[in-house]
């Protein structure tokens, strides 16, 4: 079986936790944990008529990039780089991320989400922004880890990308 290290990257509390526990167990809390370091899940999937074993690292949200992270970023097939639609400030951290793990790793698939689609209502960014910040090559799928809004397609989606690589 072929398996592929995702990591998730992001600004503190954009739910990038959240996401990866809706995705691999179903499930989402209201608790707040931060994650230090890096925390590590897995699951299998299948993408198109291939399985493939995901291993999920969930790395520690900073708004200020560490240099020890970009050892946790080695041998990545890809990531999702994940915004937090309630705070403007999450997309410029997510600009920086994105450029210093490019720097770091090379141009490796990412899909941009913008998350809590929840509270759409508190949202200070909109989808359109989203796109112009990844570009046209790259998709921006809206999430809610809350409600499982569009977590397994990115998941999937990513596995898909990272296969054709």
């Amino acid at each position: 079986m072929i398996q592929k290290k995702i990591c998730m990257l992001g600004g503190f509390a954009v739910g990038k936790t959240s996401l990866v526990q809706r995705f691999v167990k179903g499930i989402f809390s209201d608790k707040y944990f931060t994650t230090v370091g890096v925390k590590i899940d897995k699951k299998v999937v299948k993408a198109g008529e291939q399985e493939i074993n995901l291993i999920l690292w969930d790395l520690h949200g900073d708004d200020d990039f560490q240099q020890v992270r970009m050892s946790y970023m080695r041998g990545a097939s890809g990531y999702l780089l994940v915004v937090d639609g309630t705070r403007r400030e999450s997309l410029y951290c997510a600009r920086a991320l994105q450029r210093r793990t490019e720097d770091a790793v090379g141009a490796v698939p990412f899909i941009l989400l913008l998350n809590k689609a929840d509270l759409k209502d508190e949202w200070e960014l909109d989808l359109q922004e989203a796109q112009d910040f990844a570009g046209k090559d790259c998709p921006v799928i809206q999430t809610s880890a809350k409600t499982g809004q569009g977590v397994e397609e990115a998941f999937l989606m990513l596995a898909g990308k990272v296969l054709e690589e």
